[in-house]
């Protein structure tokens, strides 16, 4: 069974345990990449901390052999702005598919089936992720690699991504760590302290982000995975949202007969 930790003591000794893990995660996916018979990987850029890292990581699992799709769909120009950023910075190649087009044409032909604007929201939300996950298999298939997601511990507990989206990939690098974690390995990374700081987001809406979605910080969620700590109400927040998200962690269902 993996063991979780959160990065503790002298400064000198968390550098070294920081890259430690680096190497770690690095190797794993090298591994998992061959060993599946592909030759690079593909991923999609969001300008977030956590797309930021898997693609730090996957350049240098694989030097000439990545690519980092960016995918704006209806999105804030900070977003494409924040992921040419970390693509310039360590040198990665990117393709831009602007999906707007392509969404407003099936949102147009779409039937709403719901006045709850809410609900509404979310449908068209969880559509953007799921054109990128499309996207992402086009590149994949023609050049060979694999799909790799920046799905965190964090997020994959309480089922906060998108089933057949932002969760439709080969591989999660980033799914045995939680949400500090990934911050302790992007500054150690020099990922941009601009994206390290900003407000965590799937950017599906404008104004949307994650910790007002969930209820909860992750600060929390990540004390409660860690140590099973929390405040009761939160913890059974909590436990509800891992119990109702069980079915996107695992394959669908077939009868036993």
């Amino acid at each position: 069974m993996p063991v979780y930790y959160l990065l503790a003591g002298p400064a000198k000794e968390r550098t070294v345990e920081t890259e430690e893990r680096v190497h770690r995660l690095v190797a794993w996916i090298k591994d998992a990449v061959k060993g599946a018979g592909f030759r690079g990987v593909v991923f999609g850029m969001s300008g977030g901390i956590d797309s930021s890292l898997l693609a730090v990581l996957c350049k240098r699992a694989f030097p000439e052999n990545v690519l980092g799709l960016v995918m704006p769909c209806h999105s804030i120009p900070e977003d494409k702005a924040h992921a040419e950023l970390v693509a310039d910075k360590f040198g990665i190649p990117t393709r831009t598919v602007v999906l707007d087009a392509v969404y407003d044409t099936l949102i147009g032909v779409l039937p709403g089936q719901s006045t709850d604007e809410s609900v509404v929201r979310l449908a068209q939300g969880n559509l953007k992720a799921r054109l990128r996950m499309i996207v992402l298999y086009y590149f994949a298939n023609q050049m060979n690699y694999i799909v790799a997601g920046s799905s965190n511990r964090s997020e994959l507990a309480i089922g906060y991504f998108t089933k057949y989206g932002d969760g439709g990939v080969d591989i999660m690098p980033l799914g045995n760590l939680v949400k500090q974690e990934i911050r302790e390995l992007s500054r150690h990374l020099g990922i941009p302290q601009v994206i390290i700081d900003k407000p965590p987001s799937a950017g599906l809406w404008e104004g949307q982000t994650d910790e007002a979605e969930m209820g909860f910080t992750y600060e929390v969620l990540d004390r409660y995975l860690l140590t099973g700590d929390a405040p009761d109400d939160i913890k059974a927040h909590i436990e509800r949202r891992m119990r109702s998200s069980r079915h996107k962690r695992a394959l669908p269902p077939i009868p036993q007969f």
